[in-house]
Order: C-alpha cells, then structure tokens, then sequence
C-alpha cells in the first residue's frame, strides 16, 4: 500500500500536525490518523538524530516501523530547521519494505517432468478392481443402532 504522511506546522500556536493517509485502491487515497504534536518538541527531537525524533512520533495510535522512521526522520531534517516551510509530504511504499525474494530458476537437470508425466499416466483395469474390491467401504443396514448415525 502506497502511504503520504503530511507534516504541517502551525507557527503561531506551536504545533506540529501530522497526517496518515492510504492508497486502498489505485486512485483512491483514504485518511487514516491525525496527531497533534509540540512543535518545538518534535524540532529538538530532529536536532538530537533519528533515535529522538522516533520515540517523539510514536505513539499508541501512530506508531511507524523503525524503517519508515528513518525514512521520515531523513525527510523532515530540513523542514523542522526552516520556518518558511510548511507543509512537507513524505510518501513510501509498504511493499518496498518487504526484503526482495531471488528469483526462481528451474533447470534442466533438476527435474525430468516429461518421465514423471509418462510414469503415472496410466492405471490398468487389474489395478482399479483392487481399488473397488477393498474392505474400505462404508455400508449401512437399517438395524445399526450405533450412536454414530446421522
């Protein structure tokens, strides 16, 4: 899922205001979480490094892995230093998240499927009356009065 995380500032009150928000389908962005922050807390905490800045954004309700911290914390860096700035959009990826998987090769020499396909391709009339002959079908007569009836 494709996620925007929106800091805004609001210099005259001293608060900072970030914003989840989700890509649930393609072209469809949903809302997901608005917290309020001290400005001047999550400014000192981005001064300090990233270690600061993740333990004063998480919280119960809003609580990114250590990955997307990162991520944030490096995107905000300049934001929280300049206060002509505004508004700053940090957007990522779940799916970029997950480690990248090699790619599957079969070989040749692995694995004969044309034999295996001609090995158990066919089973002879013998073999199925065997199969039909076996003691393993249920019967039923009407004077079972086993309490396993249905």
């Amino acid at each position: 899922m494709k996620q925007k995380i929106r800091f805004e500032k609001n210099i005259k009150e001293g608060k900072l205001v970030i914003l989840e928000s989700s890509e649930v389908d393609p072209g469809f962005v949903m809302p997901l979480l608005e917290e309020e922050y001290s400005l001047a807390g999550v400014a000192k905490a981005s001064a300090e490094g990233s270690k600061a800045f993740r333990q004063i954004i998480r919280r119960k309700s809003f609580f990114p892995t250590s990955e997307v911290c990162m991520k944030l914390f490096e995107g905000t860096v300049d934001f929280f230093k300049n206060d002509k700035d505004l508004v700053v959009i940090i957007e990522y990826d779940d799916a970029d998240t997950f480690p990248k998987e090699e790619r599957f090769i079969l070989e040749d020499d692995d694995v004969e499927l044309d034999q295996i396909l001609e090995e158990d391709g066919e089973t002879s009339e013998d073999e199925i009356k065997e199969i039909d002959d076996g003691e393993d079908s249920l019967r039923y007569s009407p004077e079972d009065i086993s309490e396993h009836e249905n």
